[in-house]
C-alpha cells in the first residue's frame, strides 16, 4: 500500500515537472525557457529543493474552480550557487500567464521570508501576467505582502530581480525595490502603464520595447542594472554576481585565493592617464589595470556612462569602485551620474563591500536643466551615501578634482578613511582658469595686454594653489603617491582597514534626500 502511494506520488511529481505540453512549446517559440529550466541554471546541478509543489488555489468564479493546476504558477525553494544557499521563486508562465494570486503570493511571501530567517539571498525570476484578475483584490494584496517583505529584507539579504517576460502595473514595484534587476533583450518589459494606456491618455505611439524594455531601462530609466541577450549569459551573470555578495549583512563578501601579485606593479597607468586634464581617457582601463586579473564586473554600464561602479577583488577580497569617466561628458557629475553612484555606494555599505573610490572631476553640470531638475538633491544623495557609510573607504584623485564634486567623491573631509593622490593632482575649487578670470577680473579688463596678464595670473594661480602637494601639506590627503604603486597602496590601505568598525547615531533612520 505504502509503496503503491509512494510510486503514485512520484507520477504526479513526474507530471508537475512535466507541466503543459503545449504550453511549454509555446514559449520555447517566444525564444523562452520554462520556469524549471531556468532554476536549473541558476542553481548548481542537483541542489535545488521545491517547497509547495502541490499548492493548488481554493478560489471560484469565472471557471477557476475548475483550473487548479499545482504550484499556482510559481516554484519555490532553494539551491547552492557555488556552494552557498540561495532562495528563489519563478513564476511559471505556462499556468496562468504566471498571473499572481492569492495561494500564489502565499507561497512567495513563505520563501521571502525563509530566505531573511536563513540569512541568505533571495532570487526572483520574473515572468507574469500581473494580478489574476479573477480573485480581485486578494492578489493586489498579494503584491502588497511581497513589497513589504522586499522592504524589510532590504539591507539584510542580497534580492536580485531577473526580469524573463513582462512586469506590468503594480508589480514593476517589487523589482525596483531589490539591490539589482537584470533584463533580456526582446524578451522582457517592465511599466506601470502599457503602450495602450500611453497611447490613449498622451497621444504618443511606442512599442512594448521602447516603453519598457531592457535597453530602455538599461541606458534611459536607470531601473535595470544589467541587459543581456538571452537567458543563458543573464543567469550565468546572476551567479557571478552572488559570488560577489556576502549571504547577508551580518557576513564579509566571500575572499578567494589571489593568483596576481598583490605588489604587481602598475607601470601601464603612466601610459593610459594622461598628464594634461582636459585629455580624455577611459577609466575602465585604469580599473582593469589595478583589480585582480584585469577582472571588475561593471553596474549599470549603459546608464549615466560619465560615472563607474564595478564590483572586482583587490587581493583577492571584493571591492566597490566608484570612479569618475572622462570618456563620457569630461567625467561630469550631472542627476543620473549622481544617483547611480548613490544606489552603488549604499548597496556596498549594506553588505560591508569595502569601497575604492578614483577621481577626475571637473565638478557637477551646468544649466538650467540640471538645476530645475534638482541636482542639489540629487547630488545630495551621493553626498549622504559617503557620509553614511561605515565600510573601508579609500580614494585615489587621479588627476582634477574640482569644487563640490571633489567634496562629494569621498574626499577626506566627509570621512574617507585614506585618501592617496597622483603626482599630476589638482584639487581646487576650480580650474585654474576660471579662478584667474574670478579673482583678477578687473585686472585684466584695466590691462594693456588682457590676454598676457591672463596667462600669467593663471600661472601663478596653479603654482600657488594647484601644485600637486597642496592638498598633502594640509593634511587633505595621507600621501601623494606613483602611479604604479596603485595596486599595492589600495591592498596594503584595505588590509589595515579591515576590521574597522564604526558605529553610526543612534537613530530610527536617517532622513536620506530623495
Amino acid at each position: 500500500m505504502l509503496r503503491t502511494a509512494a510510486q503514485e506520488l512520484g507520477r504526479l511529481r513526474d507530471e508537475i515537472r512535466e507541466g503543459p505540453g503545449p504550453a511549454t512549446e509555446a514559449q520555447h517559440a517566444k525564444g523562452k525557457l520554462t520556469a524549471r529550466e531556468r532554476v536549473e541554471l541558476l542553481f548548481d546541478e542537483g541542489t535545488f529543493t521545491e517547497i509547495e509543489t502541490l499548492r493548488r488555489h481554493r478560489a471560484t468564479g469565472f471557471g477557476l474552480e475548475n483550473k487548479r493546476p499545482h504550484t499556482d504558477g510559481v516554484i519555490t525553494g532553494w539551491g547552492e550557487v557555488h556552494g552557498r544557499t540561495v532562495f528563489v521563486y519563478a513564476h511559471d508562465f505556462r499556468h496562468f500567464g504566471g498571473a499572481l494570486g492569492e495561494a500564489h503570493a502565499e507561497k512567495i511571501h513563505k520563501v521571502m521570508g525563509l530566505a531573511e530567517q536563513a540569512g541568505a539571498p533571495l532570487v526572483s525570476l520574473n515572468d507574469g501576467a500581473g494580478a489574476r484578475i479573477q480573485e480581485g483584490v486578494t492578489a493586489l494584496a498579494g503584491y502588497g505582502g511581497i513589497f513589504r517583505r522586499n522592504t524589510r529584507a532590504s539591507g539584510v539579504i542580497p534580492q536580485i530581480s531577473v526580469m524573463l517576460g513582462p512586469c506590468a502595473g503594480g508589480a514593476a514595484y517589487s523589482p525596483a525595490l531589490t539591490d539589482f534587476v537584470f533584463m533580456v533583450r526582446g524578451t522582457s518589459q517592465m511599466f506601470i502603464t502599457g503602450p495602450d494606456v500611453v497611447r490613449a491618455v498622451t497621444g504618443e505611439e511606442i512599442t512594448q520595447d521602447g516603453l519598457g524594455g531592457a535597453q530602455a531601462h538599461a541606458t534611459v530609466s536607470g531601473v535595470a542594472a544589467f541587459a543581456h541577450d538571452d537567458e543563458e549569459s543573464c543567469l550565468a551573470d546572476v551567479r557571478h554576481l552572488l559570488s560577489l555578495l556576502p549571504q547577508n549583512n551580518r557576513e564579509l563578501p566571500p575572499a578567494e585565493h589571489c593568483a596576481d601579485p598583490v605588489d604587481r606593479r602598475n607601470d601601464a597607468l603612466l601610459d593610459l592617464v594622461p598628464a594634461e586634464p582636459t585629455r580624455s581617457y577611459d577609466v575602465r582601463d585604469v580599473i582593469e589595470e589595478i583589480v585582480d586579473d584585469g577582472d571588475h564586473f561593471e553596474v549599470h554600464e549603459g546608464w549615466a556612462t560619465n560615472v563607474v561602479c564595478s564590483l572586482a577583488r583587490l587581493g583577492g577580497q571584493v571591492v566597490g569602485i566608484v570612479a569618475n569617466q572622462p570618456s563620457s561628458m569630461a567625467g561630469v557629475l550631472d542627476i543620473g551620474a549622481s544617483e547611480k553612484a548613490a544606489a552603488f555606494v549604499q548597496t556596498c555599505d549594506s553588505f560591508n563591500i569595502p569601497l575604492v573610490t578614483l577621481v577626475d572631476v571637473p565638478g557637477f553640470l551646468p544649466g538650467v536643466g540640471q538645476e530645475h531638475g534638482g541636482i542639489i538633491r540629487h547630488g545630495a544623495k551621493l553626498l549622504y551615501a559617503y557620509c553614511n557609510a561605515t565600510v573601508p573607504r579609500v580614494s585615489v584623485v587621479l588627476r582634477k578634482a574640482y569644487g563640490g564634486a571633489y567634496i562629494v567623491m569621498d574626499s577626506q573631509s566627509i570621512g574617507a578613511d585614506l585618501t592617496f593622490a597622483w603626482p599630476t593632482n589638482e584639487i581646487a575649487v576650480m580650474g585654474a582658469e576660471g579662478a584667474a578670470n574670478v579673482i583678477f577680473r578687473r585686472e585684466i579688463a584695466a590691462s594693456d595686454d588682457p590676454e598676457t596678464l591672463r596667462a600669467q595670473r593663471i600661472k601663478e594661480y596653479k603654482a600657488e594653489l594647484m601644485h600637486p602637494y597642496y592638498a598633502a601639506e594640509r593634511g587633505l590627503v595621507d600621501d601623494v603617491i606613483d602611479p604604479a604603486d596603485t595596486r599595492r597602496v589600495l591592498i596594503g590601505a584595505l588590509k589595515t582597514l579591515r576590521a574597522k568598525h564604526a558605529d553610526l547615531p543612534s537613530r530610527k533612520h536617517g532622513n536620506a534626500p530623495v
